[in-house]
C-alpha cells in the first residue's frame, strides 16, 4: 500500500500520504506540492509529532485539480479562484465560465502574437539564402533601429 499511515481498528480514519507519495500519487514534484501550499492553494496540512506532513486524499485531488488547471495555461490566481469555486458547492456556474472565457480569450491574443511571429520570422527565412555570403536579411531585421 502506498498510504503512509493507516488505521487498524474498526473504525477506519482516512489514510494520509507524506509528501513524496501524495506527490507521487497527484504526478507533480514534492517541490510543486510545497510551491502550491505556499501560495495558500492548499488548505493547512496537518503535521506530525517531528513536524513531517501528513497529506489526506482530498489533498491529494487538490493538487490533481491543480496540476489539471495548469496544464490548461490557468495562471496561480487564476487557479485560486477556481478552487474557492471548486470547493464552494454554492457557487454559480457562471462565474467560472467567466475565468474560463477569460482565459479562452487571453489564449487566443497569445496564438495569433505567435502566429504573427512566425509568418515574419518565415518570411526572413525564405529571404535568406542560408549559403557562404555573409550578408543576412535575419540579422538585418534584428539590427534595425526602431520597431
Amino acid at each position: 500500500m502506498n498510504h503512509a499511515t493507516q488505521s487498524t481498528g474498526a473504525a477506519t480514519a482516512p489514510a494520509t500520504f507524506h509528501i513524496g507519495q501524495a506527490a507521487q500519487q497527484a504526478q507533480v514534484s514534492a517541490k510543486m506540492v510545497r510551491h502550491y501550499e505556499s501560495l495558500g492553494l492548499l488548505p493547512a496540512i496537518a503535521r506530525t509529532e517531528a513536524g513531517y506532513r501528513q497529506y489526506t486524499p482530498g489533498d491529494v485531488h487538490t493538487l490533481r485539480f491543480i496540476k489539471r488547471a495548469r496544464s490548461l495555461g490557468f495562471s496561480m490566481p487564476e487557479i485560486a479562484e477556481l478552487l474557492a469555486l471548486w470547493h464552494n458547492k454554492r457557487r454559480s456556474s457562471a462565474s467560472v465560465k467567466r475565468i474560463a472565457a477569460a482565459h479562452v480569450d487571453d489564449l487566443a491574443q497569445r496564438i495569433a502574437e505567435l502566429a504573427a511571429m512566425q509568418r515574419t520570422l518565415q518570411k526572413l527565412v525564405d529571404c535568406c539564402h542560408g549559403d557562404q555570403r555573409p550578408d543576412c536579411p535575419i540579422l538585418e531585421e534584428l539590427g534595425q533601429d526602431g520597431e
